[in-house]
């Protein structure tokens, strides 16, 4: 019986280094993966810290994973800073003759990507010139944390 029981803390024992060697961000966010900084995730941050108090090393590799692939920031803090207006193409085409349908085959035939633009979780603005851009995103981000935009 009690071989049972050493085989099976060693066995836990195991696994919690292995999850803390991937990091708890890693793991629990791996859509964050890439961003470069932002505002810390107490959560994240705060598992890794724990980590660092049960087990050093894998404690600080978790903060290294986490860091290094950036899933210990929030999401949306560096949107703003990282809106390069130099590189926004800008697409022309006649609003008065376009629809919806258009537009969607107009940005999958520039970006490669297949758009519907009346899905509910998308808002579709009209913009006057490129300038705008960033005007546009000011006003819905607050509200537009996991949503999808299209600006026309």
């Amino acid at each position: 019986m009690a071989k049972i029981l050493i085989s099976g803390l060693r066995i836990f024992v195991c696994a919690i280094f292995t999850m803390q060697l991937v990091g708890c961000g890693t793991l629990m966010y791996p859509e964050r993966k890439g961003q470069k900084d932002g505002r810390i995730d107490a959560g994240v941050a705060i598992l890794d810290g724990v980590g660092l108090l049960l087990f050093v090393i894998p404690g600080i590799i978790a903060f290294v994973v986490d860091f290094n692939n950036g899933t210990i920031y929030l999401p949306g803090g560096t949107l703003r800073s990282s809106l390069d207006m130099k590189n926004i193409k800008q697409v022309k085409f006649d609003p008065k003759h376009s629809s919806m349908a258009s537009i969607e085959r107009i940005i999958e035939n520039e970006t490669g990507r297949e758009v519907k633009l009346d899905q509910e979780n998308i808002k579709v603005s009209k913009l006057a010139s490129v300038n705008d851009v960033a005007v546009q995103l000011a006003k819905v981000l607050p509200i537009a944390q996991n949503e999808r935009l299209a600006l026309l």
